[in-house]
């Protein structure tokens, strides 16, 4: 099951905009396909993803610490295997 929320295109001014604060982010393609499922504090993944070339797309949700973004990052794989 995909984050509820909707995709942003992964650009400068998104990870600008992105929280520096824990969380799980999917990288998705132009077809909203997601390629990954990760975690951690998400203005740093999201700057990495960039940087690399990750995905076009982005989306999150934060979490109060990054334990509970593991936990959930790790949830969220298994549903979408």
């Amino acid at each position: 099951m995909p984050l509820q929320k909707s995709w942003r295109d992964l650009e400068r001014k998104t990870v600008a905009a992105a929280p520096d604060r824990p969380g799980v982010y999917e990288l998705g393609d132009d077809s909203g396909t997601v390629l990954a499922v990760d975690h951690g504090v998400l203005q740093d993944e999201l700057k990495s993803a960039l940087a690399y070339g990750d995905g076009d797309r982005v989306r999150w949700t934060e979490t109060h610490t990054l334990e509970q973004a593991r936990e959930l990052a790790a949830e969220h794989r298994e549903r979408l295997e």
